[in-house]
């Protein structure tokens, strides 16, 4: 009976192999998304700190201002050298930032800054005739936006 059992293990290990690679790879790629997906709101939270100091008539009486913000959410810096926080992150995924304000006596006012239409780009579209993502690979995120009380 002994004789009958050599080699099963291997055979079971080699049978479930690929599944164990698929759910390494579904768990990477999660933290991945997960990890960009900080990381935007994060320099979002930036970009609303830096403009919650400024005056609302920045809007359109300064919109070099607004470039900084984009800047910080897109690079990191004021001055948007280098290279994206987060890959496939441009300045056309950060719409202008809108002020409101909410409230009386004594009414708040509020800045809020989001990104919009960014899509996550996994390592591989697609294992084992599965696709990830649309048709290009990616996953789209929802809009991530970040709100501060600005100046009254």
């Amino acid at each position: 009976m002994k004789k009958k059992q050599n080699g099963v293990a291997l055979v079971e290990f080699a049978l479930i192999l690929p599944l164990l690679l698929i759910l390494t790879f579904i768990t990477t790629e999660f933290g991945r998304a997960l990890y960009q997906y900080n990381t935007i709101a994060k320099s979002l939270r930036d970009a609303s700190r830096y403009l919650s100091t400024q005056d609302p008539s920045i809007a359109t009486t300064d919109p070099s201002k607004i470039t900084t913000a984009r800047n910080l959410v897109v690079y990191g810096n004021p001055t948007g050298g280098g290279s994206p926080l987060v890959l496939g992150l441009d300045i056309s995924h950060v719409p202008t930032p809108t002020w409101q304000f909410k409230g009386s006596g004594p009414a708040i006012n509020t800045v809020t800054i989001k990104v919009t239409g960014y899509k996550f780009r996994p390592l591989l579209t697609g294992a084992f005739g599965l696709g990830f993502g649309d048709a290009n690979g990616e996953i789209p995120f929802g809009d991530i936006s970040a709100t501060m009380r600005g100046q009254s």
